[in-house]
């Protein structure tokens, strides 16, 4: 009974970070999906949601409602956190998605890995980074507010957890739908969130099964793609000298050891995932 009480708040735990990652800017819901250790079952079970239904959702409840919080009742505090002290919030996360690094890396490795999956993964890495950076500069569209806007955004939500690495928040910073879609999880704006969540179903019914089908053929190389993009979208999301510009030599001490704290967070979460894969 422990054990169980303890796996569930776990579960809840990594999908109050799951769902808060997807909407900070940079960080990947499906990205921090794999570093958990879901990303491989969530796939599986929207490809296939019959087999072994009932075992599935109660799964995955625990994970859904960590989910629907850290989306719904931390969107407002995030977007807050992002505006009056965004080096806090953004090397915290950062520490998190590193300490659970090694275990993203040790699962990528559990059918054997090779050089070339290493230099894939540098090479994911660079590339990304580079993109990440080039649209950071370059993108900046101004988009309509209809239905089929608000559908796409939805589908561009889902791709973020069903494509790791993919970060649904700056493609809507690009467009500038981020802060509208975040007020209207705040406000629960259902004129908005309908069309959005009608978006992500549609999405995850058209790619799910390819996705699962391309995880059971390339099972390696698709983990060390994600690792390599895991990377850059963590390095990304450092905050700028102007952000750092703006705090005292003891707030900038503050931000690290939250960094050093998260780092801690995500190091333990990983020891715990471990820990109870081998329980079972």
């Amino acid at each position: 009974m422990h054990n169980n009480l303890a796996s569930w708040i776990i579960s809840f735990i990594k999908g109050m970070f799951i769902g808060s990652g997807a909407i900070l800017p940079g960080v990947s819901g499906g990205a921090l999906a794999a570093v958990f250790g879901i990303y491989e079952k969530l796939i599986q079970f929207i490809s296939n949601i019959k087999k072994d239904f009932l075992y599935n959702i109660l799964y995955f409840l625990p994970v859904g409602l960590g989910s629907l919080f850290g989306i719904v009742i931390l969107a407002r505090p995030i977007e807050s956190l992002l505006v009056n002290h965004p080096v806090y919030i953004l090397l915290f996360f950062m520490g998190c998605i590193f300490g659970t690094v090694p275990l993203l890396y040790a699962q990528a490795g559990i059918h054997g890995r090779t050089i070339k999956h290493l230099v894939l993964t540098i090479l994911t890495a660079v590339i990304s980074f580079i993109l990440l950076v080039s649209a950071n500069v370059f993108l900046d569209i101004q988009v309509a507010q209809t239905t089929f806007t608000w559908i796409l955004v939805g589908m561009i939500f889902a791709f973020g957890f069903i494509v790791p690495g993919l970060s649904p928040s700056n493609f809507l910073i690009y467009m500038n739908l981020y802060e509208p879609l975040t007020g209207a999880i705040g406000d629960l704006n259902f004129s908005i969130l309908i069309p959005v969540s009608f978006g992500i179903v549609l999405c995850v019914i058209i790619f799910s099964k390819l996705i699962n089908h391309l995880m059971n053929l390339y099972y390696t190389t698709i983990f060390h793609f994600i690792l390599g993009i895991v990377i850059a979208s963590t390095v990304i999301i450092f905050p700028t000298m102007e952000q750092f510009s703006a705090l005292t030599i003891s707030e900038i001490i503050f931000a690290f050891i939250l960094a050093a704290l998260g780092l801690c967070l995500g190091l333990w979460m990983g020891k715990l995932e471990t820990k109870y894969k081998s329980e079972d």
